[in-house]
């Protein structure tokens, strides 16, 4: 299937665009990915926040990225540890553009912040996946870049949590992540595209999606949604 686009900045745009998580993950189910997406409570911050902190524009911009996925490993601690944070800022350093930093694995405190924020946006990092809490919403929210997470939370990690380990394999809920991985989310959740996969299912999705719209509009102008499925064998 040839790829209706040029290279990472076409492709990351057309996914934000014109695509959304569940055509995504039909495709992923069709091709035998059954066991993609993250946890259902891993969300935009932007929708778990009052509205009062976001414009409407604002809003709708950060509940969707699109980007490679920056594995990183941390765990739990007990007191300060010996390397404060562990390995978070080397991790934060060496992010490329078009990356999404994406965590897991320490769950007594807030995995993000202002700071991180700001130093992932200017390494060109698109966005964050935390399988945890974030902190500092306000200060998060202003600086125009999405992040997605379980809750907020303001518990300080630098006695709690240690980055042990960064683009190396880990695992969120049912999902295994690869370093380079694809990451999509949007206002129904995250999943991970296997790179290996990612341009069959990026071009089926988007195949799918305009199909949609054209069932849609049949069944709006009052075709049966019997004689809508076998004409476009989507639902």
């Amino acid at each position: 299937m040839s790829k209706p686009w040029q290279n990472d900045e076409e492709m990351f745009s057309l996914m934000k665009q014109k695509l959304y998580t569940p055509v995504v993950g039909d495709i992923l189910d069709q091709i035998g990915y059954c066991h993609q997406f993250l946890p259902a409570e891993i969300r935009p911050l932007a929708s778990q926040v009052p509205a009062s902190l976001i414009t409407p524009v604002q809003g709708t911009k950060w509940m969707k990225l699109a980007g490679y996925a920056c594995t990183v490993l941390e765990n739990n601690v007990f007191g300060t540890p010996k390397k404060p944070f562990g390995y978070m800022t080397e991790a934060l350093d060496q992010l490329r553009p078009n990356e999404i930093y994406i965590a897991t694995g320490a769950h007594h405190s807030a995995l993000w912040g202002e700071l991180l924020t700001a130093s992932a946006k200017a390494r060109g990092a698109v966005g964050a996946v935390l399988d945890g809490y974030t902190r500092d919403t306000a200060m998060v929210l202003e600086q125009d870049f999405p992040v997605f997470c379980s809750g907020t939370w303001a518990q300080d990690s630098s006695v709690r949590t240690y980055v042990f380990d960064y683009r190396c394999d880990i695992e969120i809920g049912q999902v295994t992540i690869h370093d380079g991985d694809i990451v999509f989310g949007d206002v129904d959740g995250v999943l991970i595209i296997p790179r290996a996969v990612a341009d069959e299912v990026i071009a089926k999705a988007l195949e799918k999606a305009a199909t949609e719209k054209t069932m849609r509009k049949a069944i709006e102008d009052g075709m049966l949604v019997t004689e809508a499925f076998a004409r476009f064998g989507v639902l």
